[in-house]
């Protein structure tokens, strides 16, 4: 017998996940000096972080022997703040997004469950789902990559647990209507998780609902608009009884009181947040009027390019040869082989950006 078979067969059942490519990885393939690069491919916030959160994270290193507080209150209650529910709706989690996500899958999921997922969205659900034995049922967005409310429904079945939306959805960029979520949240006897991640950059947020449903959870992260990604934050909203138990399925102190630290102290930059939501709604717009190929509408931080007829991998490819990184959608599940994602960056970055795709397009 292999010690690899002692591997639990739904881990060995997920692919492998395919992150960004990073700025090293890059400069080292084609000797390009590091600073030289222009990364948008990963959706991070291309001004930084909040100078109050780096201020913050610098102050609390002395306490870095202390454990933070189990349930990161003083995050909670900061959020409260800034959501405008009550802490009693709000779990902090750690790593990021995908820790809510785990916690979730943990507390509801066991094996034979199914999870819903309308495709391509973000890789991240199948991978949770099929770790805790659940299997993903994919459905197809449509034409435009909205949510197929009647596929929705008819892939419920006695086994669903839970149906993922993403909203704005990655790597697509648009939001699903109100209504949409609602009549999937009546007619699901399982969770509807509203992954808001890019919400900061929307027109509207679905958040209310969770004051309507006792089914609805929003999962949301420090790591797009608040510029953290590197230290992994991310919280959920969700009614009070649901937190109650998703508590006892979560990992104990998974926020660290850097995170926590430098968290309350981004929520408290409200000129940091607005200045990087204005630059990503005017970078969107030149992005949309001045790239050569069909690009789609987004509310989120990143726009959703279709190079057709050219393939997706080769143009990325190209890319990196000039020194940009941007995100080829090929891995994503029913994304097809034509679809890029771009951060929006600075004003010089979206230049180079519509520079560079007018050079390969004509190549």
């Amino acid at each position: 017998m292999s010690r690899r078979d002692l591997i639990k067969e739904e881990i060995l059942s997920i692919g492998e996940y395919v992150p960004g490519r990073s700025t090293n990885d890059i400069a080292h393939m084609y000797g390009f000096d590091p600073n030289s690069i222009i990364k948008l491919g990963s959706n991070e916030n291309v001004l930084g972080p909040s100078p109050m959160a780096v201020e913050a994270l610098i102050n609390h290193a002395p306490q870095m022997s202390v454990y933070p507080s189990a349930d990161a209150s003083e995050m909670v209650n900061a959020l409260s703040e800034y959501t405008g529910f009550p802490a009693h709706n709000i779990a902090a989690s750690g790593p990021g997004m995908d820790g809510l996500i785990d916690g979730l899958m943990r507390l509801i999921v066991t094996r034979g469950n199914e999870i819903i997922i309308p495709a391509p969205t973000f890789a991240y659900y199948e991978i949770a789902a099929r770790a805790n034995g659940a299997v993903p049922v994919h459905i197809k967005r449509d034409e435009n990559y909205a949510v197929d409310v009647e596929a929705v429904k008819n892939a419920e079945s006695s086994h669903t647990r839970m149906v993922f939306l993403c909203s704005p959805n990655n790597p697509s960029g648009n939001i699903i209507p109100e209504e949409d979520v609602r009549a999937i949240a009546e007619f699901t006897h399982g969770f509807v998780f509203v992954d808001e991640a890019y919400v900061e950059f929307a027109d509207s947020s679905l958040a209310h609902l969770v004051n309507k449903y006792d089914n609805i959870i929003v999962g949301r992260t420090f790591s797009k608009a608040f510029g953290l990604a590197g230290l992994r934050i991310g919280y959920g909203i969700m009614p009070q009884w649901l937190k109650l138990e998703y508590m006892r399925a979560a990992t104990p102190f998974n926020v660290s009181g850097a995170a926590i630290a430098a968290g309350v102290a981004a929520l408290s930059d409200k000129e940091h947040l607005t200045k990087s939501i204005e630059l990503v709604r005017e970078g969107r717009v030149f992005l949309k009027e001045h790239i050569p190929f069909k690009v789609h509408d987004s509310q989120a931080n990143f726009v959703m390019v279709d190079v057709a007829p050219l393939k997706a991998r080769d143009f990325c490819e190209s890319l990196l040869t000039k020194g940009l990184i941007v995100r080829d959608c090929t891995s994503f599940f029913g994304a097809g082989n034509s679809l890029i994602r771009v951060t929006v960056g600075t004003k010089e970055q979206n230049k180079r950006v519509v520079e560079w795709f007018n050079e390969i397009k004509d190549l």
